[in-house]
């Protein structure tokens, strides 16, 4: 398994490490999941997410490929701003989904899930040759990326840069130093807090001098570090999809919920025809929110969702949410049941399991 720059800080931290992605990561830290979860919510925590990868796209041709790889509309890009976006294959499965920076003119930045950067990186440099000066990088063994999330994470990293983070929108990034390293400094995230991620080059050393200083800079907010499963819980609780879990190529965006980043209006794009004939016929199934009558019940990922004795769909993902103190889960059930306040069960161990619909984000 390859390891992060922030191996030895986990260590320290007296993480649990588990394979994730081909990489050895934290899973949680002695204080356990909830804390943690807890920790975003009303402080800062700080996520190793280096595992993600990172593809450089330059050339003339850089914009027409990515409106060609990707359902988001690139051209709405301007430098400084990044989109959430998703690929898709010709018969509209997504390859994943990920984020689109532009960095300057012909110039933009892919990130994409660790555990498809390999399958994410072939797709990408396939489709790259149809297209005249355009470059592909992938810089993924190159980057650090940590994700510092909550309430006070801005607050936290201010201390450390002279760049104005609350002038950085949404959505937005900069490029600027951050306790004396060069680095983007990006409102993203994936807990639903306001927070940033922060993309850095260098090893071991400088890792661990970025950690710390972040860490001394968070102290009088009780920063913590959190692992993959409160990440987990925490994107859950928002709605937002986990690709192999909620998404992959057997489901394409409309069916998702991600009609939103779907721009049918740009130009044709990898599955766009597809995409258009589902959106004109409308889709047979969509992934909702599930609220699991039993309140300690955790709908696990590919549990039966079942309709009148019948199976008509499976769970994605399912937990407790710490913030709600409720069972929550997310799935796809057919378009006539995908209405809030729809009733279901789920099956699971000889037994069925009352659930309702609902609108995500889940909500107290």
């Amino acid at each position: 398994m390859k390891r992060t720059n922030f191996y030895a800080q986990h260590m320290a931290a007296q993480a649990k490490m588990v394979e994730f992605a081909g990489f050895e990561m934290p899973i949680q830290y002695p204080k356990g999941i909830m804390h943690e979860h807890e920790v975003v919510r009303t402080g800062v925590g700080v996520f190793d997410v280096s595992h993600m990868g990172e593809f450089d796209v330059r050339g003339t041709g850089a914009l027409a490929f990515l409106q060609q790889l990707t359902v988001n509309d690139v051209s709405k890009l301007v430098p400084g701003k990044a989109q959430y976006s998703a690929m898709c294959k010709p018969d509209g499965g997504i390859v994943d989904d990920l984020l689109v920076y532009m960095m300057s003119e012909n110039h933009y930045m892919m990130v994409v899930n660790g555990a498809c950067e390999e399958k994410d990186w072939n797709w990408a440099f396939e489709n790259s040759k149809n297209f005249a000066d355009c470059q592909l990088t992938n810089m993924s063994a190159d980057i650090n990326l940590l994700a510092v999330q909550g309430p006070k994470s801005l607050e936290t990293l201010q201390k450390l840069t002279s760049t104005n983070l609350s002038e950085i929108q949404y959505y937005g990034f900069a490029e600027g130093t951050l306790a004396g390293v060069d680095m983007i400094l990006s409102r993203t995230g994936y807990t639903g807090e306001i927070g940033m991620e922060i993309y850095f080059r260098g090893g071991e050393d400088v890792a661990a001098a970025i950690w710390n200083a972040v860490f001394a800079a968070g102290e009088e907010f009780g920063i913590e570090p959190i692992g993959l499963a409160a990440r987990d819980t925490l994107r859950l609780e928002k709605g937002y999809c986990l690709y192999g879990n909620d998404i992959d190529e057997t489901t394409h965006p409309l069916e998702a919920g991600l009609g939103w980043i779907t721009k049918l209006a740009k130009g044709t794009f990898n599955g766009s025809d597809v995409i258009a004939k589902a959106k004109e016929q409308g889709v047979t199934r969509k992934l909702v929110g599930l609220v699991i009558g039993v309140e300690k019940f955790i709908a696990r990922h590919g549990y039966d969702i079942v309709h009148n004795g019948t199976t008509v769909g499976k769970v994605t993902s399912g937990n407790i949410a710490p913030s709600l103190n409720k069972a929550i889960a997310l799935g796809y059930v057919p378009t006539e049941l995908s209405a809030p306040g729809s009733m279901v069960e789920i099956a699971a161990r000889g037994k069925t399991f009352p659930a309702e619909v609902v609108k995500i984000p889940f909500s107290a």
